[in-house]
């Protein structure tokens, strides 16, 4: 065979290669798309409809990234995001030229003094060092950055020990002392993988100060590892605390109660994106998490809407009440503020049985998880801004605000929102996406499906090795050490020497006219009908 055969015959089959081949498939789409009977637009338009469906699955991505402004997406925005972000990897939080917050629309502001707090003035408690690691860019361009990290020594920024928050100081054997006001919020192994847990672990162990909530799927060793506080969450389906029946066993609760690292229970009676009960897909239920769990591996879990132990408020003070005799630890509850005149009963039973619990978690309605239904993600409980004051303002009315401390949680991920919600009546604030975020999440939004593609909400081996846990957990560190360092700084600008000090006086709300309002003129506002409801502007 001649030089020039070969070269002949390669060029045929490259012909063949560039134009049948495509051919071929065009003609096996055009017939396929024009066979079936699921897609209207394909039977019309074969292979040419497909454009739709391609641009609809990429849709997300390049809103994400290309189209969407800073200040826009869903439940995050670039903005938002970018800061998390920042406040993990680098520790930082400084900007330039001017903020890109939109001033014009309506929102809450922070009051700042005359005479701000000096630095030295400032109650905070700097020891001991924290040992970190951040990172530092060297250089970037269009298509690269070059970065490297360093360790660092720098101040956990703790609470006082005058200052510090604690958990059941008049009811329990064994008070929760915190010194720093944010935490983790419920995220259970199961709805995390097992590197997620870790960093997270070790992560707030090593910022300290802080604590750990082991959302409702009971408690993991991967909880444990880091040796950082845990407050360990009940749920209605008893995860970690039941019985082979299902029923809830005493005896499991006083294993985990006699756990060192466990310096407080939480029972969840709401959520706030999902007034109902936990939802695991069965692919995701592992046999270690079928163990850590006490169900049956690889089978869907739908936990129920409520407890099965009680029904009333009565009832449930009582199981309260039990629970903090046999533990000798503060108990506390989870819930989503919607039926305000329920909440009141509450309130009012607290004050004249002298029980309850010890701390209420108010979870807004805008907060996450990792499998929800839409209708009660978007629609039912009140957003934190409108329900944390409704519960505040009721415990003051009776009397009783002196016994429970409130935990507030729902995208309040940034020392502003922060200061907004402690100023609002909360004195501790709970994060959970903003951790998420410092672990890896891109905000895929694919939780429910054990297809993270960072490894952070699945079980699934192969992609949990993208996790690196030595790297996430000083990122986990930073971005507690960050917020607690901006908490401190907003405190100084309101004249304060302790964010602990933040109230009312030092919030306001701005219409998109301009119009300025006390967070006490709203709260009035809140208590009455609505057609009663007048608002009028502060001096």
């Amino acid at each position: 065979m001649t030089t020039s055969t070969i070269l002949l015959s390669i060029l045929l089959i490259g012909v063949g290669i560039v134009v049948i081949l495509p051919l071929a498939l065009f003609i096996y789409l055009y017939i396929k798309d024009d066979r079936q009977q699921q897609h209207a637009i394909l039977r019309n338009f074969p292979v040419l409809g497909k454009i739709r469906y391609v641009s609809e699955k990429v849709g997300p991505e390049f809103r994400q990234y290309l189209f969407n402004n800073d200040n826009e997406g869903k439940p995050f925005s670039r903005k938002e995001f970018e800061n998390i972000v920042k406040s993990g990897k680098y520790k930082e939080r400084i900007i330039g030229f001017g903020s890109l917050r939109d001033f014009q629309a309506d929102g809450f502001y922070i009051r700042n003094t005359l005479f701000p707090k000096l630095s030295e003035e400032m109650n905070i408690d700097h020891e001991p060092k924290v040992h970190s690691k951040v990172y530092e860019v060297d250089g970037e361009n269009l298509f690269a950055r070059k970065e490297h990290r360093k360790k660092v020594e720098v101040s956990p920024y703790y609470l006082k020990d005058e200052d510090a928050i604690i958990l059941g100081d008049a009811t329990c054997r064994h008070p929760f002392v915190v010194k720093g006001m944010i935490g983790q919020s419920g995220m259970s192994y199961g709805a995390l993988g097992e590197n997620a847990i870790l960093a997270l672990s070790h992560g707030l162990a090593l910022a300290g100060g802080t604590w750990m909530n082991t959302g409702e799927g009971g408690l993991s060793q991967e909880h444990l590892d880091g040796g950082g506080d845990l407050i360990m969450q009940i749920g209605p389906g008893l995860f970690g605390v039941r019985d082979k029946e299902g029923n809830f066993s005493w005896e499991e609760f006083k294993k985990k109660s006699d756990l060192p690292e466990v310096k407080a229970f939480e029972l969840k009676l709401g959520q706030g994106a999902k007034t109902r009960g936990g939802h695991v897909e069965g692919n995701k239920v592992t046999k270690k998490i079928a163990e850590i769990r006490m169900v049956e591996p690889g089978v869907t879990i739908n936990s129920p809407n409520r407890f099965k132990d009680f029904n009333d408020v009565p009832s449930l003070f009582q199981f309260i009440e039990k629970l903090r005799e046999v533990s000798g630890k503060p108990i506390g509850m989870k819930i989503v503020v919607g039926d305000v005149d329920a909440l009141e009963t509450m309130v009012r039973y607290m004050k004249e049985s002298n029980t309850g619990p010890d701390f209420i978690t108010i979870d807004g309605g805008e907060g996450g998880t990792g499998a929800t239904y839409q209708e009660l993600a978007d629609s039912v409980g009140f957003p934190i801004h409108a329900a944390l004051p409704i519960i505040d303002e009721l415990l003051k009315t009776y009397g009783i605000r002196h016994r429970v401390k409130l935990i507030a949680s729902g995208k309040l991920a940034s020392p502003d929102h922060i200061a907004i919600a402690l100023a609002m009546g909360a004195d501790l604030i709970n994060i959970a996406r903003g951790f998420m975020i410092n672990v890896g999440c891109i905000m895929a939004q694919v939780c429910h499906t054990n297809q993270c593609p960072v490894g952070v909400a699945t079980t699934d081996p192969k992609l949990q090795k993208g996790l690196s846990i030595e790297e996430k957990k000083y990122r986990v560190c930073n971005y507690v050490l960050s917020l607690r360092e901006g908490l401190f700084n907003l405190a100084a600008a309101a004249g304060i020497d302790s964010p602990t000090k933040f109230s009312h006086e030092h919030i306001a709300f701005k219409d998109r006219y301009g119009r300025i309002y006390s967070l006490n003129d709203l709260v009035h506002a809140a208590k009455q009908p609505m057609n009663d409801v007048t608002y009028s502007p502060t001096n």
